[in-house]
């Protein structure tokens, strides 16, 4: 049997800006979206059954049946759009917290397109993979191609920038589950007076200031979340307390990171936090540069 393993790395934002609410009840979004190098990691095996099989190492929070997985939906897309021979085991071992802004699902749903794309040697092009990603996921086109982007439209219009230079990535994940369409209904645009200034932050990207970067991380879905969620913002204190050149919720939280250059301080405030929180999972990882430009 023919088998392939593939990792589906988190991301974290280091802007979020949402623009307009659309007609279709999406959002119009401007962020910058960076990969970490926290994975999940799956095993697709070609099987002789038309089955889809997906078993889980971990099982999510909201138990969600095979089925409704993204990772299913998009292994049956593949199996369906191109009339494949045979179905898949898929092994699914997680170890990006769920429902924590770090797009785990979107990675997985995201890895799942590439690895049946190499396993059964279609040759798609990674745009190609997106247009049927995004049918899944807004996130899941920014998962397929990784590094450092700014995302528009609901998340699916790319534009490449400057790869960040490995940071140390401090992950504080409080043991609580966010709903993103709740947060995006409870988010009220017009008392919306501060915005990510995303160009200051991708010229400060471009010139590797990362102190400017640091300064200048924003997500207007804090406004929602922290209000429901304060030890969010005493995270985010501590964690610039600690040294880190700046401190935000990813995605629609509940996720905070801080952003180090020293890797000593970043151990430090992992150890530290690890004694002084103990309702969250601690993580320590690096901003990566995807493995075909490193």
């Amino acid at each position: 049997m023919n088998t392939i393993k593939v990792k589906a790395p988190a991301k974290i934002n280091l802007t979020l800006d949402v623009i307009r609410r659309r007609s279709d009840g999406y959002h119009d979004l401007k962020m910058i979206m960076q990969t970490i190098d926290i994975y999940d990691e799956l095993t697709i095996t070609e099987t002789g059954a038309s089955n889809i099989e997906l078993v889980m190492a971990k099982e999510l929070p909201e138990k969600l049946a095979p089925e409704d997985n993204l990772v299913y939906k998009a292994a049956k897309l593949m199996q369906e759009t191109y009339s494949l021979p045979g179905g898949f085991s898929i092994h699914l071992e997680k170890n990006i917290p769920a429902a924590a802004g770090l797009a785990g699902g979107s990675s997985d749903c995201a890895a799942t397109l590439l690895g049946i794309n190499e396993l059964f040697e279609l040759h798609l092009s990674k745009e190609t993979l997106c247009e049927l990603g995004v049918t899944l996921g807004a996130d899941v086109p920014f998962c397929i191609h990784k590094g450092t982007m700014l995302a528009e439209g609901i998340g699916e219009i790319l534009t490449p920038l400057p790869n960040l230079a490995p940071l140390w990535v401090v992950l504080l994940k409080p043991l609580i589950s966010v709903s993103t369409a709740e947060v995006f209904g409870n988010l009220n645009l017009r008392y919306l007076f501060s915005h990510p200034d995303t160009k200051l932050a991708i010229d400060a990207i471009a010139h590797r200031d990362y102190v400017s970067l640091g300064q200048n991380l924003e997500n207007v879905l804090e406004f929602v979340t922290i209000e429901k969620y304060p030890l969010l913002a005493d995270l985010k204190e501590f964690l610039l307390q600690s040294g880190a050149l700046g401190a935000l919720m990813s995605g629609s939280g509940p996720t905070v990171y801080g952003l180090f250059r020293d890797e000593t301080l970043a151990r430090i405030a992992l150890k530290t936090a690890e004694s002084k929180y103990d309702s969250c999972e601690y993580f320590l990882c690096k901003t990566q540069i995807p493995e075909n430009e490193s």
